[in-house]
């Protein structure tokens, strides 16, 4: 592949009757919908026959508790602003208004959420309990010694084992906390508003990728289902919403880079490299975005980011490894610790397919309608990239269907069951934006549909993340 001039705009989309069709996206958002109740029910049913789902509000970890709270006028009034402003404002304000116009709502979309549980339930005390990374602080006083030995505490025969986070991810994931901590921004509060404020910035940076790889048409469109994501209920909560903006802005930069739409595509490329390193030793899971970082290259047809971005891998890479972290042996010990707690108990046949009713919820009905088009459209798509004919609808479309493919990788592995709701939101972001494939019409009916579901999930469950 060489390297292409930047991808022109493309105002069309492909007009095929299944893209068009608007019964097909109804029939879908409903059979997501009753994917999400065949989850509750069936898996109410196994939960209080023997226990082994280990969540109590299947499919999410959660309670019933119907609540309002500090966070709710604020929530309303976030998801009536975007409702009824978002189309409008994102087809006319200048970008780079937009881009920060988008981080501020998402932030309020997110903050007011968190808030509906109030400060101390919802943000505060989120991040400290037991399993939690805030827990083992004072045991990276030393951090060499901690990496050289951090293998030796995964398993649970272990008399010091690591509590069930850290144990589950590479060490960059406590030592962003260790180092918050050292600048004095410790304690679950300043925890919670990090994950706040960096999560919030993976909306802004997935619209520069659709803007580099399929057109500012398509992005603009795309913005106010990703701020008004049904996953920033557990962004808001958890340290996948800073996992989530670490892979995103990874893809970003590597979108610019491949379409060269920035003045050193080389540079661009090696802080893309350096980010996904950062991910393979903030979570073992992302190493799945290695599907989507190939079809942005393939998108671009170009691969000469390529070396630049696995010269910044390896960067982080022999960091961690001369620093004394195995991460090829953490991983193997992971997979035994994964089945010596509750991995092991809970039942990959039901989790299999509970975990994309998980997957719903966070992505919302509208993304399952704009995930249905795509998928009809993907022959064409193809087709049509090949012939290099492809437009900014089919850009996106394979964009968003190589992070589901990447989604699918992990609900196989049967290292995700349960609790996808937050450890996958990384890759629901994505998805959102194939939203951006319905007609323009029926946008606000959509968005409507994704605030319901956001408002209805936080104010009548109590998330445990």
């Amino acid at each position: 592949m060489t390297a292409p001039a930047p991808l022109a705009e493309k105002s069309t989309e492909p007009v095929s009757p299944a893209r068009r069709g608007r019964r097909p996206d109804v029939i879908a958002a409903i059979a997501g919908a009753l994917l999400v109740a065949v989850a509750a029910v069936v898996g109410t049913v196994i939960q209080n026959a023997d226990g082994t789902l280990h969540v109590a509000w299947p499919p999410l970890l959660a309670d019933w508790l119907p609540h309002v709270g500090p966070g709710t006028p604020a929530a309303l009034a976030v998801a009536a602003g975007v409702i009824v402003h978002g189309p409008v404002l994102a087809a006319r304000l200048s970008w780079r208004t937009l881009t920060l116009v988008a981080y501020g709502t998402s932030l309020a979309w997110i903050w007011s959420l968190a808030l509906v549980d109030g400060w101390q339930r919802g943000v505060a005390n989120r991040l400290v309990n037991r399993n939690e990374y805030l827990s083992v602080i004072d045991r990276f006083a030393h951090i060499g010694p901690t990496l050289r030995t951090f293998n030796q505490h995964i398993l649970i025969g272990h008399p010091h084992n690591w509590p069930a986070h850290v144990a589950g991810h590479p060490p960059g994931a406590t030592l962003t906390f260790v180092w918050l901590d050292r600048i004095g921004l410790g304690g679950g509060g300043w925890a919670g508003v990090w994950c706040i404020t960096v999560g919030a910035s993976a909306a802004v940076a997935v619209l520069v990728a659709l803007r580099a790889l399929a057109s500012e048409r398509t992005a603009r469109r795309a913005a106010p289902f990703l701020v008004l994501a049904p996953a920033a209920v557990w962004i808001g909560t958890s340290a996948d919403g800073y996992f989530a903006a670490v892979a995103a802005w990874a893809v970003a930069l590597l979108a610019l880079a491949a379409t060269r739409t920035v003045r050193a595509p080389a540079l661009v490329a090696l802080a893309a490299g350096l980010l996904f390193g950062w991910t393979l030793y903030i979570s073992y899971g992302l190493t799945l975005f290695a599907v989507p970082a190939v079809v942005v290259l393939l998108l671009a047809r170009n691969a000469r980011p390529l070396a630049p971005a696995l010269a910044g891998v390896a960067l982080v890479a022999l960091a961690f490894t001369l620093a004394g972290f195995n991460w090829w042996e953490a991983y193997g010990l992971l997979v035994q610790r994964y089945y010596q707690g509750v991995g092991g108990d809970r039942p990959q046949s039901y989790w299999v397919w509970g975990n994309l009713a998980c997957t719903v919820v966070i992505t919302g009905l509208a993304s399952v309608a704009g995930l249905r088009r795509a998928g009809a459209s993907l022959p064409g798509a193809v087709r049509r990239w090949r012939g290099g004919r492809d437009g900014a609808a089919d850009r996106l479309g394979m964009l968003a269907l190589a992070v589901l493919l990447a989604l699918l990788f992990a609900d196989l592995s049967g290292m995700s069951k349960a609790e996808t709701e937050r450890i996958w939101i990384p890759f629901a972001l994505w998805m959102l934006p194939a939203a951006a494939l319905l007609p323009a019409a029926d946008r606000r009916r959509w968005l409507t549909l994704q605030a319901l579901l956001a408002l209805l999930v936080n104010h009548l469950l109590l998330t445990t993340w």
